[in-house]
């Protein structure tokens, strides 16, 4: 298995979902789209197995991954969409409150520059309510960073370690994600992510604003944040109609190319696997 594919826990939400339950998940045929972006749906820099399908979150990034040449690329949407078939949301106990805040991250290759300082001070200016800010696990490592959040009185959170090399990935780390974002009102951050889609489809109002900051080398390849607000200036901005967003998002997302538990097996590869369950379970 291709080791972005337990980024984030992905490979373990989709493996419950396909009826494999909590066990490790499998060897995936094939390599899963691990964040939202705006090229082919690979990650630049990560070394990749001639043939080797892709499997894509949206219609968007397999046309754009045809303009490039790629030809084996299957639409199953992302992880999250998975999680939110089996998470239905219920009547919470409480009403949700606040804005839940993402800063722009690096990650072990690449770090950010830009001054956290200016971001509080239009954070506390612009959010109506409490203010969860969630670090990656990169920044939430640097204490000079989180101390700098806390000490603005933020609740100041960390989903969880995303997982390198087969590593140390949180298998719920997506599961927290989304139990954090049904408590929260908003979602925000300064740069249009794979957070606020999913925020958006967990039922928050988004919003991106703020210095989107510099992520060291970063692959100006297909167009880069300059990209982004040209072509969606509809989710910028302290304030963004709600209608519109949850549109999109489900578009990124690949909401309507949700595949059933038998179609996902055989597109995986897991077909034999789940016979093979059911044989020992008789």
């Amino acid at each position: 298995m291709h080791h972005a594919n337990h980024f984030y826990g992905h490979a373990h939400v989709l493996a419950r979902y396909a009826g494999l339950g909590d066990r490790h998940p499998p060897r995936i045929n094939g390599y899963v789209q691990h964040g939202w972006n705006i090229g082919d749906g690979l990650a630049p820099g990560h070394p990749y197995a001639d043939r080797a399908p892709s499997l894509l979150w949206s219609e968007q990034t397999r046309r754009r991954a045809w303009s490039v040449g790629r030809r084996n690329v299957v639409v199953i949407g992302a992880p999250f969409v998975y999680l939110l078939a089996m998470r239905p949301e219920e009547p919470p106990a409480e009403e949700r409150e606040g804005t839940i805040w993402y800063p722009f991250h690096g990650w072990e290759g690449q770090h950010v520059k830009g001054d956290h300082r200016k971001l509080i001070a239009l954070i506390r200016e612009t959010e109506p309510g409490p203010v969860t800010v969630c670090l990656y696990w990169h920044e939430y490592g640097m204490r000079n960073v989180r101390r700098l959040y806390e000490r603005a009185g933020f609740r100041v959170i960390c989903h969880g370690y995303r997982g390198h090399w087969w590593k140390d990935t949180d298998p719920e780390f997506l599961d927290k994600q989304l139990t954090e974002l049904r408590r929260h009102r908003r979602v925000a951050s300064n740069r249009l992510t794979s957070a606020i889609f999913y925020g958006i489809a967990a039922g928050c109002e988004p919003a991106v604003y703020g210095d989107p900051m510099i992520l060291s080398n970063e692959d100006p390849t297909f167009g880069g944040t300059a990209r982004i607000r040209r072509q969606w200036p509809q989710l910028h901005g302290p304030t963004v109609d709600l209608p519109t967003a949850v549109e999109i998002a489900r578009a990124e997302l690949g909401t309507d190319h949700r595949c059933s538990p038998a179609e996902l097996r055989e597109l995986l590869g897991w077909a034999n696997l789940q016979e093979e369950e059911e044989d020992r379970d008789d």
